[in-house]
């Protein structure tokens, strides 16, 4: 698939997620204690995108509550949702809608609407008097809850690029309280506007490589120069292990930690010697019972820029530098938002598959980089248990431990 900014909406995932029985645990010098004592499945997953080939009309925005009058970011969740509860083969009809959440993370909700209505206004035409829900983050959320008469927690999480991966962490800690059965858990976003292109552009954050776009977004390449706008969403099924197995529902994975963290250093900046996403490392290994030595492989954050990819990259050669690394943004792009939730689903897969995807446009390693980063071609490999990393403003870390079923 090119490089550039993914269209579309990668679906669910249904996986296990292994709680433990309660106990304290003192892993790596970090003492934990799970919540609850179930594990959490992922049930499914699938997705679309501008070049995948997967039927955008798998689910039509139609399905919405007037879709007409719903943002893109709401859209693309909408369809991810529903892909996923379809490859999750679940039927809302049986289930206990009071024991059902929605939890999904967004960096900048319905951006392009607010972005629409501005320019309405400063033209001199009246706004919409749906601008509001239609902007609203919590919107994406409420439309899933609303279409499927899911009446149990509903949430909408903004940790800025992170917001996927903790909407996910946040949602299987809800299944581990006994809260819910299930929740439909990821992330959706549609940054690719003239207002966040033009404000990216004026923290010199975008790559410059106008000339070859396919070729912009550059993870852990010598000559990347910055990141590529996507847009997409993916929403992933996370259910108690005891209800998936009741109905024969497919598992693919196991949600077996979760980490997050703050830098306390910068709004913008991560910290340089990387300590909040070594908290959030830390504290996944520790909830999941693992060491670093028993990481098989990480999706990366890693969106193309010089700073961040080098930061992420010298922590994961520190901590766990047997493991094989990717990162799908060469791929997709930099979905913000969404980000987490795309690659926490093909983390999934890559468990799942027993496959690793490759980096895309990686043609030089950074010198200063000393990973094996997968490239080229997508590999085989024995993977029991991978991490997948998420950063984002503001300093925030969230990790996702996934282990075989």
């Amino acid at each position: 698939m090119p490089a550039g900014g993914v269209h579309g909406a990668v679906g669910q995932v249904g996986a296990s997620v292994a709680d433990g029985d309660g106990v304290d645990r003192d892993v790596g010098g970090v003492q934990h204690r799970r919540l609850g004592s179930e594990d959490v499945v992922v049930a499914g997953a699938a997705g679309q995108n501008q070049w995948s080939g997967i039927p955008a009309l798998l689910v039509s925005v139609q399905g919405l509550h007037d879709g007409r009058c719903t943002d893109r970011y709401s859209q693309l969740g909408f369809i991810a949702g529903a892909e996923a509860l379809r490859t999750a083969g679940l039927d809302p009809q049986g289930w206990d809608a009071a024991r059902v959440g929605v939890v999904i993370g967004t960096s900048v909700g319905g951006v392009s609407t607010l972005q629409e209505q501005i320019t309405r206004q400063a033209s001199g035409e009246k706004v919409s008097a749906l601008t509001v829900p239609m902007f609203a983050p919590n919107m994406l959320p409420g439309q899933l809850a609303l279409h499927w008469q899911i009446h149990g927690p509903t949430f909408a999480v903004s940790t800025a690029c992170a917001s996927g991966a903790t909407a996910l962490g946040l949602a299987a800690q809800l299944v581990r309280s006994g809260a819910c059965d299930l929740v439909l858990a990821g992330g959706s976003d549609a940054p690719v506007t003239r207002i966040l292109s033009g404000a990216f552009a004026r923290m010199n954050a975008l790559s410059s490589r106008c000339t070859n776009p396919a070729a912009a977004s550059r993870p852990f390449d010598a000559a990347r120069d910055g990141f590529v706008l996507g847009e997409g969403a993916a929403v992933l099924v996370l259910e108690r292990a005891t209800h998936a197995s009741a109905r024969g529902a497919p598992v693919l994975a196991r949600l077996a930690g979760f980490g997050a963290s703050a830098d306390a250093h910068h709004i913008t900046d991560p910290h340089p010697h990387s300590y909040g996403l070594e908290q959030a490392i830390t504290t996944a290994l520790a909830e999941a019972g693992a060491t670093p030595a028993d990481v098989d492989h990480v999706n990366a954050h890693a969106t193309g820029t010089p700073k961040g990819d080098l930061l992420e990259a010298r922590l994961l050669a520190r901590l766990c530098g047997q493991a094989s690394v990717t990162s799908a943004k060469g791929t997709l792009g930099h979905t913000m938002g969404a980000a987490g939730a795309i690659e926490a689903a093909l983390t999934v897969r890559t468990i799942a598959e027993q496959t690793v995807p490759p980096t895309a446009n990686l043609d030089r390693l950074d010198a200063a980089i000393d990973l094996d980063v997968v490239t080229g071609a997508a590999r085989n490999q024995h993977v029991r248990l991978a991490l997948s990393n998420s950063s984002g403003f503001g300093g925030q870390n969230a990790v996702l431990l996934f282990t075989a079923p």
